[in-house]
């Protein structure tokens, strides 16, 4: 310890000498400072270009989109990180907690149910894409089946359980619901439905050969090998299916820039591959 209570290992400002317990020099202050100051300024710019931003994207999205992401990362250097589940559960977390600056839905009735509570950036919302509803079995199954009114559906289950999302919440089972309700055979296999909690669980199962058969959409059963699709449904069974877009209320300003790149030619284009219709640009 010295007179004024310290102890030797201290820095000098005056002489810009760092001493070690001995009194011995250790580095000089100037040289400490300008260390410092380099170490700022090459950290400064890594910290200006971690740019991300957060999408919830509703679960058939996940292959055309992580796609997408690479193609934006490779364009502009951020990066997008997605977040895939049924576009109820993600809606309720966007209500409960936020975390994320872009919505996409795989229909509109989530998307105006977090309009409706002032969630969505006005006039940010767009609907971006359509799709298509099929029926499909596992790839060693050949057979195809002729979807119209009052077909036998229960019949060709044989025993077993139609995979289905949850008709109650998610948008691919209420798509599925609808038209079997038009097409008067939903009565005939509700009991014999094998639930799933998004539209790619629902695919998984009869891809694993767990269900017979099951009801996804065009986008699912083209990702997946080993399923084939034996049947279209009717589009006037059911509503529309449209995927809409939109920025929260919270998106950071660079989430604007993935939201017109998702109309953009790339984007499009990957789109297009994964089998999706395209309604219009954001």
């Amino acid at each position: 310890m010295t007179d004024r209570g310290f102890s030797t290992r201290e820095l000098h400002l005056d002489n810009e000498v760092l001493l070690d317990d001995q009194g011995e020099p250790m580095i000089s202050g100037r040289w400490l400072h300008a260390g410092l100051t380099a170490l700022a300024l090459t950290l400064a710019p890594i910290a200006a270009q971690a740019t991300s931003i957060t999408v919830f994207a509703a679960a058939s999205l996940s292959d055309a989109l992580n796609g997408i992401g690479l193609a934006y990362k490779a364009k502009t250097g951020n990066d997008v990180v997605f977040s895939f589940a049924a576009s109820s559960v993600l809606a309720k977390q966007i209500e409960a907690s936020g975390g994320a600056d872009l919505f996409m839905s795989a229909d509109t009735d989530w998307m105006d149910y977090l309009d409706k509570k002032g969630l969505i950036a006005a006039g940010s919302r767009k609907n971006l894409l359509g799709n298509r509803l099929v029926l499909i079995a596992p790839a060693s199954e050949t057979a195809t089946i002729a979807i119209a009114p009052h077909f036998d559906l229960a019949g060709a289950l044989h025993g077993g359980r139609l995979a289905i999302a949850d008709p109650t919440s998610v948008p691919a089972g209420k798509y599925a619901r609808a038209s079997l309700t038009a097409l008067g055979v939903w009565d005939s296999v509700a009991g014999s439905l094998a639930p799933a909690e998004n539209v790619r669980m629902a695919l998984s199962y009869v891809s694993r050969g767990e269900a017979p058969l099951g009801i996804v959409y065009t986008t699912d059963a083209m990702s997946d090998k080993d399923v084939h699709i034996v049947g279209t449904f009717p589009e006037n069974t059911h509503p529309p299916i449209i995927y809409p877009v939109a920025l929260t209320k919270d998106a950071r300003p660079e989430a604007k820039a993935f939201l017109a790149f998702l109309g953009g030619p790339q984007a499009v284009a990957i789109f297009r591959k994964d089998g999706f219709a395209i309604l219009g640009p954001p």
